[in-house]
């Protein structure tokens, strides 16, 4: 059996090479490399890559996070955002239905966030803040990416 090494350098190859719409669909392109995992993996294989789904004409495909296409994922991940709320403690974002875990990971990887970690479910993230005194830097940050241009 391969290691996760080895998947992690074949899903990097998949997904520059060609266009994947779907977890399903690179979930059988690993298959027939002789990958054989679960859609769990996956999904924390492509959040430990810093692999994203994005927009792409009528459909959506999955591209590498790297910094200098940020502006560009920043602008999509700002469309993809639909709201804010807070209390205390908590920062909850409301996506489009089927992006909570791509606008995460976009979070998660965010430096000088005070985010201490995500929680992402189909269209709605919890942020975990470092301290309840960031909370309005957190907002802040959070404007600034889905400020609409």
């Amino acid at each position: 059996m391969p290691n996760k090494q080895a998947r992690h350098s074949k899903i990097k190859e998949i997904v520059v090479s060609r266009k994947v719409a779907s977890q399903e669909e690179l979930l059988d392109l690993l298959r027939i490399y002789g990958f054989d995992t679960t859609q769990a993996t996956l999904s924390r294989d492509l959040h430990e890559l810093g692999i994203v789904r994005v927009p792409d004409g009528g459909g959506f495909k999955y591209v590498l996070h790297h910094e200098d296409n940020s502006e560009a994922i920043r602008q999509i991940i700002g469309m993809e955002i639909i709201n804010v709320l807070h209390n205390e403690s908590t920062v909850v974002v409301k996506t489009m239905p089927g992006r909570a875990q791509g606008v995460a990971i976009y979070l998660d990887r965010l430096s000088n966030s005070h985010i201490i970690g995500t929680v992402a479910g189909d269209d709605a993230i919890i942020i975990i803040p470092d301290s309840h005194e960031n909370i309005p830097h957190l907002l802040e940050r959070l404007e600034e990416i889905i400020e609409r241009k």
